[in-house]
């Protein structure tokens, strides 16, 4: 009976192996042909779809306070997360006059970001004080919102002005809601600056803040 038994666990461990080494119809032709193109299509398109997800930064959280670097064009996004006011309405932004009504900014504020940022000296017109989320697009005037940009190398603080300017207008016309304006400028304004219509015009050119 042993010996039986043996020889039963034997045939079984070798049929075991043998099948799991053989490529078995039922495991390979799952998808075949078409089928396949069309699954891998929709995974691409899934996973675009994700990618172009994105998520609204932790407003007014600092995660750090000295030490900040400007990666070129864009904020150190540890210092700058950028600041909202989070009941501001479209109506409120879009009046004429609001922007300049909330500016304040004092130079002992102005002094603390340079600091912030290591600068220690500068030339006229080198940086400006930006407000990460510009006032006409709902942004606060808390150090979390505020950077030192440099005008150069282009693009620079007179690029993302343009960039304020169009987007407001694209709120202001009903085009793109105003959360959506808020997360890109904050998110990264120069993605926006290059797929923006008529950079060069001076449509967009103006105060801004």
């Amino acid at each position: 009976m042993m010996r039986k038994g043996l020889i039963w666990v034997t045939l079984f461990t070798l049929l075991v192996v043998f099948f799991s080494a053989c490529d078995l119809p039922f495991t390979t032709n799952i998808l075949t042909g078409d089928q396949s193109n069309r699954a891998q299509t929709m995974l691409r398109g899934a996973s675009a779809s994700f990618d172009s997800i994105v998520v609204a930064p932790a407003w007014g959280h600092r995660t750090k306070t000295s030490g900040c670097q400007a990666q070129g064009p864009l904020q150190d996004t540890a210092c700058t997360p950028g600041d909202i006011f989070p009941n501001l309405t479209t109506a409120q932004v879009c009046t004429p006059g609001y922007a300049t009504s909330v500016r304040n900014v004092p130079v002992s504020l102005k002094n603390q970001v340079y600091a912030s940022y290591g600068i220690t000296r500068r030339a006229p017109g080198q940086y400006q004080i930006d407000h990460l989320v510009s006032l006409q697009l709902g942004g606060t005037n808390d150090i979390s919102n505020l950077w030192p940009e440099s005008a150069t190398p282009v693009p620079g603080y007179h690029e993302k002005d343009k960039v304020e300017n169009y987007l407001r207008d694209q709120v202001c016309s009903g085009k793109i809601s105003l959360r959506d304006a808020q997360i890109q400028i904050a998110t990264n304004w120069l993605q926006e600056y290059n797929r923006m219509p008529y950079k060069s015009s001076n449509n967009y050119d103006g105060p801004t803040d």
